[in-house]
């Protein structure tokens, strides 16, 4: 089956040998008819969600993780296309971007009507880790990244994740969904791939439950929204601004965390990525393909970051939360990272070597 999406893009739907889900995105129609000629492989059980009673946190449980596949060579990538000699999860011998169900999910569809487990403390008891994660493959390009794709490619990868994100918040048993990228071995990725990846959960994030309080607290306090207050105070002092087109704004946040840390939003609010007009989906790819080359170009080396794109709960939050996308990079100076001290893992209280000002300068001398 063949649908038509925003920004002229088309999904083909099929389903891999062991019955997961997956969609090709392409910017033009084409027959996406390749079957999966790999045995068909049980999927891996579900795990379970335990509570810290200590901060009241959900803790996904999965063991059945640990076997993973773990930096394999680019001969053996299972994110790359098919080949007569090599059969990997993407059956077809060429694509654009490529979505499909991960192999091992640390949350995954729960049996019978799932329901969280209300917080009682020690007496808690533990729940299916339900919810879902989704592998989202930019490129068949094994050595490229998002800096380097096309902007037509990147227009198709932003459609990807909208309709992504439509299609999980409708599932029954989804609180929050979360569009992240960790990209370079110093962030922990396991296949050095251009892609990115989907979490679903079946509960709110430690990180959501505090930015929706804030964000909630600011508007029963001053009838505004908190992203656009912080937005128009970036425009006003002017120093820390990246990018900026008719859409979106790129700027390193007044109170950064990393040394090199850029905040993405639309200019005109949204809550979710699926509420994404035209205007700014059209507008998107220019300031992402230009921030994430400046970010690349500071030291002149490709460098490791983690891109995450923060939005409002599926439930609630619609009136306050704002659609922004986050991208921190660990490395600070070429051949040093940023390690988390003590202060900064353990108690969550960061402290920031550079002034954001500074990071904003170098980014933006960066010559394209």
């Amino acid at each position: 089956m063949v649908q038509k999406l925003p920004g002229d893009i088309y999904r083909s739907d099929l389903k891999l040998a062991d019955g997961r889900d997956i969609s090709y995105y392409d910017s033009s129609e084409k027959n996406r008819s390749a079957a999966d000629k790999r045995n068909e492989e049980a999927q891996p059980g579900i795990g379970h969600l335990r509570l810290d009673p200590l901060v009241d946190e959900w803790v996904v449980i999965a063991s059945h993780r640990q076997h993973r596949v773990f930096l394999p060579p680019k001969e053996l990538c299972p994110l790359c296309a098919s080949t007569d000699d090599k059969l990997t999860e993407i059956p077809d011998k060429d694509y654009e971007v490529a979505v499909f169900g991960n192999r091992a999910p640390a949350l995954t569809t729960p049996k019978g009507n799932f329901k969280l487990a209300q917080f009682s403390g020690l007496t808690t008891p533990d729940v299916d880790a339900a919810g879902a994660c989704e592998v989202v493959c930019y490129t068949s390009d094994h050595s490229s990244s998002f800096a380097k794709l096309s902007e037509k490619q990147i227009r198709a990868v932003l459609e990807a994740w909208k309709d992504r994100d439509s299609a999980l918040s409708k599932l029954p048993f989804i609180e929050q969904v979360y569009i992240f990228e960790n990209r370079g071995e110093e962030v922990g990725v396991t296949l050095s791939h251009p892609h990115g990846q989907i979490y679903a959960y079946s509960f709110l994030p430690p990180k959501i439950e505090k930015m929706l309080q804030v964000a909630n607290d600011h508007l029963a306090k001053t009838g505004k929204v908190l992203l656009d207050e912080v937005i128009k105070r970036e425009i006003k002092d002017e120093k820390r601004i990246i990018s900026q087109n008719s859409e979106w704004i790129a700027y390193v946040p007044y109170a950064a965390r990393y040394p090199f840390e850029i905040h993405i939003a639309p200019l005109r609010g949204v809550s979710n990525m699926s509420g994404l007009d035209e205007k700014q989906s059209a507008a998107f790819a220019p300031i992402a393909k230009e921030v994430l080359s400046r970010l690349d170009g500071v030291f002149g080396i490709e460098m490791a970051y983690i891109a995450s794109w923060y939005q409002a709960p599926v439930n609630s939050g619609k009136d306050s939360m704002r659609l922004h996308w986050q991208i921190v990079s660990v490395r600070r100076q070429p051949g040093k990272l940023k390690y988390l001290s003590g202060s900064e893992s353990a108690m969550g209280a960061f402290i920031m070597d550079l002034e954001p000002e500074q990071s904003a300068q170098q980014l933006s001398a960066v010559k394209l």
